[in-house]
């Protein structure tokens, strides 16, 4: 049980996470995935190199202590950071291992002048707290999809029936159950996890589901990244027939019910989730505008397919946006607030979802809330690590 003068303790430590919080993470991350090989499997190695990964978790901690008084004022933040758990399969053994690590690298970054057995202490406390709304969060996710019609817990096989081209860069994988049994219904906009063994390493991932769900099989589309492990893997050596291990769909980022124009704008892969949230607008008879950014029309994935969507459905209207030059974009050049102002709907009271990288989120964000969009009705994700957009 958290005491409050320990709750004290903990918020006096906040200007510490500001100044030194990346560092403080950074070590953590040293420690616990060099000792516990156990937990390698759930971070992306890539965000480790890029310092993604620390910057995240330095700014989840520095919110969790500001406002461990009041943890409603996280936000969105926790149910985020208990989707990508789940997404993952994070298990209640996994969390001491992490407070072990964190509580070490608190003494260790600080030094035992600051981060004395009362501070060590209250730290450990305040984790426990954490710890404790997480596990039981994520428990009822996985009971929840366990129950569903064609859920399931933990990993299940599912066999690639289909793999397609959809530009140069990014190629759809078609899941289908080996076992035969139907697919639980999930939400556009959620994401899966697989588990693969590639050179004799564990490797977890996530990849949104590109296409509404059918009951029968699950699609991701999935981008290879030069220097991405599991992608690369998927590209070049997954076949048609093959087996993968899928975990359930999770994910809070989902099309929400409304009668409101809808914008969908997306910047590269970030296309994926917003095809099934397009579908399911469609279906609706909502009406849509389209947005994406790539580089150009080699590859821009799914343009047919959104073309289509468009010749059959007046109240959709799409727009393309190429860096460079290129055969069919309605702009040339990278996406800005004064395109944006002419692609938008004249009345701004719009729902407005948005995916990419994120100085592409951070434009979209500012060039939205300066165009009169009401900021409580845009609504985005990270591909990687959750961290605040400026």
């Amino acid at each position: 049980m958290l005491t409050e003068s320990q709750r004290a303790i903990v918020k006096a430590t906040v200007p510490l996470l500001e100044t030194g919080g990346e560092a403080l993470t950074t070590h953590f991350y040293r420690i616990m995935l060099g000792e516990y090989p156990e937990v390698r499997p759930l971070f992306n190695q890539a965000h480790q190199a890029s310092g993604d990964q620390p910057r995240a978790l330095a700014h989840s901690v520095l919110m969790y202590a500001k406002h461990i008084d009041r943890l409603e004022a996280l936000g969105d933040l926790p149910a985020q950071i208990i989707n990508k758990h789940v997404s993952l399969q994070v298990l209640p053994e996994h969390y001491p291992i992490v407070g072990a690590c964190l509580l070490r690298a608190i003494r260790e970054v600080l030094g035992v002048a600051i981060a004395t057995d009362e501070v060590i202490a209250a730290w450990g406390a305040a984790y426990q707290q954490l710890a404790d709304i997480l596990i039981g969060a994520e428990e009822q996710a996985y009971r929840a999809n366990a129950a569903q019609t064609g859920g399931w817990r933990g990993a299940r096989a599912f066999r690639v029936a289909r793999k397609v081209a959809e530009s140069s860069e990014i190629s759809s994988f078609y899941l289908r159950p080996v076992d035969g049994q139907p697919v639980m219904a999930h939400q556009p906009g959620q994401y899966i996890g697989l588990r693969l063994v590639i050179a004799g390493q564990e490797q977890r991932r996530n990849y949104s589901l590109s296409a509404l769900p059918n009951g029968q099989e699950l699609r991701i589309s999935v981008k290879r990244e030069a220097e991405g492990v599991v992608s690369r893997f998927l590209h070049d050596e997954v076949r048609e027939g093959d087996t993968l291990e899928v975990f359930p769909p999770a994910g809070a980022f989902t099309l929400q019910p409304g009668d409101k124009p809808l914008v969908l704008i997306s910047g590269g892969v970030g296309i994926t989730p917003t095809l099934a949230m397009l579908s399911e607008a469609l279906q609706s008879g909502r009406t849509v505008h389209f947005i994406h950014c790539a580089r150009n029309r080699a590859v821009h994935a799914f343009r047919d397919t959104i073309d289509a969507l468009a010749a059959r459905h007046p109240q959709l209207q799409r727009f393309y946006c190429y860096d460079q030059a290129d055969e069919g974009a309605d702009a040339v050049g990278l996406l800005d607030q004064a395109r944006l102002a002419q692609w938008l709907p004249a009345n701004r009271d719009v729902d407005a979802y948005f995916l990419g990288p994120k100085p592409f989120m951070a434009l979209v964000r500012r060039s939205l809330l300066a165009l009169g969009v009401p900021e409580a009705q845009t609504r985005y994700e990270f591909f990687g690590p959750a961290a605040a957009l400026r």
